[in-house]
């Protein structure tokens, strides 16, 4: 008699169904690419475009990027634009997400004051893409911040909330009636943590382990304003879907048989996705962040938790601001958990707590923080599914960086290859509601603090040529294959 395991069973079935006509993407899914306006455009003062946070660091402290560089010209699409058009029809995107540049709509980052030429800018890019049978998905925040708001704290001034309502509202006005997607933030961990201080955001007054929290705390009421703006103002006449993009970097148990291993890693993943997931998916932080949090500030002796805590009203207006929820992924790390109860100097890192570190037999690529696990992908969009009753999901980020002259880019294929493998594992094994996936990026660009030292692109982009040539890389071929045949190969 032939025994079957489970095991055995699912790889069977698996087998079965990859070699059948089934596994190919749902015909409502939809494939895409990503770009972000500080990363791609140049043109940083053409034209009556303002100044952001960005432009003054790649001025006047280069010296933080990783090759001194700054995205002053980027990669001139500011006037390749129709050239970029082209690219992403070449590979047949039913998608392509671009963010607006803040200072390029309103100069000076607040009040009533429009560029027209900012304005023309995008109008005439969303209709080439418009033309052409491709969607344009506008990100209102993509890093780039109005220098206008960096003395005053940026994200942890709670007055920047109603700035940024005026600016969505703006967008929304302008570019609404011909735009289905809108994206109010791209990943705000990146924001509040990893930026943290590095472009004057973090002004001297908020230590860390306070201004982290200030900022995520602004950061999701400015995200529910917007949403209900467009929600109450223009939805109706506009029929469009709006929401946020949080990054999820998968946490591992480093022995899933040790709970203390199982625990450390959901609270990483609690830390890393949850504070700005549950808000808007649940109601208000979680638990388990609210507890430790607390935990911290009264070992360090502090009057209260050095969380800021949500009114009943903001919970109630904040909570259900999403029409779907985008995803971006690149990191996976294992967790072990470690005794930190001593006091030390506050941080999100302490907060969090555990020992994170990487499997040394993982495939890793230019990108030290990136390495190939295509498993973790799928486990978190279970989790999602599992923890928020599988709302509807866009992977709106997912790439791999490779060296600046690379175009016969073998690993970006495999890392595709892998990675869509895992999305399709989570759509029809597991009912996932993943609806789209983004490959950052359609070509090369400004990667920030590492400058022009990392390529994420598509299509190669020659930095050093003033024309700024675009060269279709080996992936081009294999992504478009795939768009093409709905399935992997």
């Amino acid at each position: 008699m032939l025994i079957l395991t489970e095991f055995t069973l699912v790889l069977i079935l698996s087998t079965r169904l990859c070699n059948s006509q089934e596994w190919k993407f749902p015909v409502d899914f939809k494939f895409g690419v990503a770009t972000s306006a500080y990363q791609i455009e140049g043109g940083w003062n053409a034209d009556g475009k303002g100044v952001s946070i960005w432009d003054v660091l790649g001025h006047n402290r280069s010296v933080l990027v990783e090759d001194g560089s700054n995205g002053d010209v980027a990669c001139d699409s500011y006037n390749k634009w129709e050239e970029d058009v082209m690219m992403a029809k070449n590979l047949g995107v039913d998608y392509y997400r671009i963010s607006l540049a803040w200072t390029r709509i309103l100069p000076e980052g607040h009040g009533t004051k429009i560029n027209p030429a900012g304005v023309d800018y995008y109008s005439k890019l969303i209709n080439k893409l418009l033309e052409n049978g491709i969607e344009p998905v506008i990100t209102l925040y993509h890093w780039d911040l109005p220098q206008f708001f960096s003395p005053l704290g940026g994200w942890t001034n709670p007055v920047i909330v109603e700035y940024f309502a005026n600016y969505a509202r703006t967008a929304f006005t302008l570019f609404g009636d011909k735009i289905k997607t809108w994206i109010t933030f791209n990943d705000p961990r990146e924001i509040c943590q990893t930026f943290k201080g590095l472009v004057g955001d973090v002004t001297p007054n908020f230590p860390l382990g306070v201004a982290e929290y200030l900022c995520s705390h602004n950061l999701l009421k400015a995200h529910a304003e917007a949403y209900h703006i467009y929600d109450k103002e223009f939805r109706s006449k506009q029929n469009g879907k709006i929401s946020i993009i949080i990054d999820f970097s998968w946490s591992e148990p480093a022995n899933a048989s040790n709970p203390e291993d199982v625990r450390a890693a959901e609270q990483n993943v609690l830390f890393d996705f949850g504070i700005y997931a549950n808000p808007i998916l649940d109601v208000d932080y979680p638990k388990g962040v609210i507890d430790r949090i607390a935990e911290r500030s009264k070992l360090e002796n502090l009057p209260e938790s050095r969380l800021p805590k949500f009114t009943l009203a903001e919970k109630m207006r904040i909570k259900g601001t999403y029409d779907f929820l985008g995803i971006n992924h690149y990191m996976t790390t294992y967790t072990r958990a470690v005794d930190n109860r001593q006091v030390t100097r506050p941080s999100i890192e302490v907060d969090a707590g555990g020992e994170r570190f990487s499997d040394p037999t993982w495939e890793g690529c230019a990108a030290y923080w990136i390495k190939v696990v295509p498993w973790s992908l799928r486990r978190l969009l279970n989790w999602i599914k599992n923890t928020y009753h599988n709302p509807d999901i866009i992977i709106t980020e997912s790439g791999y960086a490779d060296g600046s002259e690379v175009l016969e880019d073998d690993g970006r294929i495999n890392y595709y290859r892998v990675y869509l493998n895992a999305t399709l594992q989570a759509i029809l094994e597991d009912g996932v509601n993943v609806k789209g996936y983004m490959a950052w990026s359609l070509m090369d660009n400004y990667e920030w603090i590492f400058g022009y030292t990392l390529r994420f692109g598509l299509y190669h982009v020659n930095f050093t040529d003033p024309n700024r040539t675009r060269t279709p890389k080996k992936s081009v071929e294999y992504f478009k294959n795939v768009i093409k045949t709905r399935s992997i190969n």
